[in-house]
Formats: structure tokens, C-alpha cells, sequence
């Protein structure tokens, strides 16, 4: 029974007794491992108060037979999070990362590049590198790359039943079930079914256009496909901007309010990019919630970002 030494996530801490508890953590060189902290409870414990959940900890642990458990013998604070005292919204952020952690990692599967994503996501919301309104956007990214790291991507460029290439601008099927997008003479055989709009499809291909492998992403109907649809939505918004600005005369527009529509434009395209953003991380969430079997319990809380 080796000592090992890594560094990893506090994800859980349950008391097991009046001196002791039980810690599950996601580790870089171990994945998710769940070990026995003996004293921890103690006034003058060995752990050095290290045991908070999504504090980050260099441990040292007794690695056990599969069966059993570890016996985590020493953790040192590396960071601790803190946003709890500043921001309620970002601290339910933090705790939906450890949720989907712990929901969709099994124990002892190491996942190097998924541990190295997570503690730098939680260093960003813990800080000011993004801004609330960025948060809800910055979980989003967060979730499409976990998805990839574990292997469940959804398939975004052709149907996931047949393999048809997607050369329409039609609204999107997309089969919760299936695992990705459904073409037409696909989608009566499957259930599960949610509806995308091609705006919602180009801002989420935008999002995961470097992870959804190789071959498809440099495909010349993969690159055929996604130059079509940023074609038609570039035309969409200059249409839109053409009928704003013939609502107002070349009076109007030589006038001090001529800034308004400069004002009206950048609002008509906020509002379209955030309502892009939460119809993407619905169908996101349904998604997850589909491979958990139930829905995260952080869900409700997530409102606001």
C-alpha cells in the first residue's frame, strides 16, 4: 500500500464521526478518488483546514484496492475559493462544476486536461478575469469542453443516425437520445427530440468548432456547411440593419439623436446574442440532464447567469 502524492479538487466532505470524515476529490493524476481524512475534524487537525469544497489541495494518500477505501494521510491549501463572500451567483457556479464533476467522472479515471480546464475555470470565477454577465457564457464553453474531454460531444455537422451531411438552414432536430444532430427522414424514427434555431446552431458551432474532430473540421463540407450558415445569419443582421436605418430620414439621422440608432442596433444585436446564448445552454442542459438519468441540482440555481 504505496503513499501517493497529487493534487486535486475538494469536491465533497461528509463527517463520519466526531473526529473524522469522508473527502472525495478530482485529482490530476488519479481522477476522482474518495478517501478517509482521520482527525479531520479535530480543532488541531492535520489537514490544516484544507478540506473545503473547490479548494484546491496538494494531498498525500494511501491508495487501497479498488474495493476499499483511501485513507488521505495529508492535504496542504494551494488556493481556496472565495468568491462565496463576494458574489452568490458565481459561489452556485462553482458548486455546479463540482457537481458535474462528481456526476459524470468515474472513480480512479484520470482526466489530465479536464483537471487543468476545471482549476482554471474556478481560479476565473473566483477573481475578476470575467464579469458576472460573462459567467453564464464562460459555464457554457466549460460544459460543451467537459462533454469532449469525456467522449460525449454531441455530433453538430451531419445526422447522427444516417451520417447526412447538414446542408440546410432549416430549424435544427436534435436528438437528445440520438446524441446530436437529425436529419429529416431521421427524425420521425426518434424521440427525445428538441428543436434548435440556426442561429442557435451557428453560436454553438462557433463554441466547439476546434473540438468536434479532425477529419470533420477540415472537411470541405464540414467548412462548406458552417460558411453557409454564418452566411445566411450575416445576411439576416444586415437585413435588419437595412430596415433600421430606412425607418429614419437623413433629417433624423443629421440630428443629435442620430446616435439612437447606432444605440437600437447594438441593442437588437445584445438581445439576439443572449437569447442565442440561452436557448444553447437549455438544449445543453437537456442534454446533460438526459446522459445523468436526473437533473443537476444546481440547475435551479443557474438563473441568473
Amino acid at each position: 500500500m504505496a503513499a501517493e502524492k497529487t493534487t486535486g479538487i475538494v469536491l465533497r466532505v461528509i463527517p463520519f464521526s466526531e473526529t473524522s470524515c469522508i473527502v472525495t476529490l478530482f485529482t490530476r493524476d488519479f481522477g476522482k478518488i474518495t478517501t478517509m481524512a482521520k482527525g479531520a475534524r479535530r480543532p488541531k487537525s492535520p489537514f490544516e483546514a484544507a478540506l473545503d469544497v473547490l479548494a484546491l489541495c496538494r494531498i498525500v494518500f494511501l491508495n487501497k484496492n479498488s474495493d476499499a477505501m483511501g485513507l488521505l494521510t495529508e492535504a496542504k491549501l494551494e488556493r481556496r475559493f472565495r468568491s462565496a463572500t463576494r458574489s452568490l451567483d458565481r459561489l452556485y457556479a462553482g458548486y455546479y462544476i463540482v457537481e458535474l464533476l462528481n456526476s459524470l467522472t468515474d472513480d480512479g479515471d484520470p482526466h489530465p486536461e479536464l483537471f487543468e480546464l476545471s482549476t482554471q475555470l474556478i481560479q476565473q470565477i473566483d477573481s475578476t478575469e470575467i464579469s458576472e454577465d460573462e459567467v453564464g457564457l464562460t459555464l457554457l464553453k466549460y460544459e460543451l469542453r467537459m462533454l469532449g474531454f469525456l467522449g460525449h460531444l454531441p455530433m453538430l455537422t451531419k445526422c447522427v443516425s444516417c451520417g447526412r451531411e447538414k446542408t440546410t438552414i432549416a430549424r435544427v432536430s436534435f436528438g437528445l437520445n440520438a446524441g446530436g444532430i437529425l436529419c429529416g427522414s431521421c427524425r420521425g424514427s426518434e424521440s427525445n427530440i428538441v428543436s434548435l434555431s440556426p442561429e442557435g446552431l451557428q453560436f454553438l458551432l462557433e463554441i466547439v468548432g476546434g473540438q468536434i474532430g479532425e477529419q470533420s473540421q477540415n472537411s470541405d463540407n464540414w467548412n462548406g456547411q458552417r460558411q453557409e450558415l454564418l452566411s445566411v445569419v450575416d445576411n439576416q443582421k444586415l437585413q435588419r440593419e437595412i430596415e433600421v436605418r430606412d425607418s429614419f430620414s437623413a433629417e433624423t439621422d443629421e440630428s443629435p439623436d442620430a446616435d439612437n440608432t447606432e444605440l437600437m442596433e447594438s441593442d437588437a444585436t445584445g438581445t439576439e446574442a443572449d437569447r442565442c446564448l440561452k436557448e444553447v445552454r437549455r438544449l445543453i442542459h437537456k442534454y446533460i440532464t438526459h446522459l445523468l438519468g436526473f437533473q443537476p441540482k444546481l440547475y435551479k440555481f443557474l438563473g441568473n447567469l
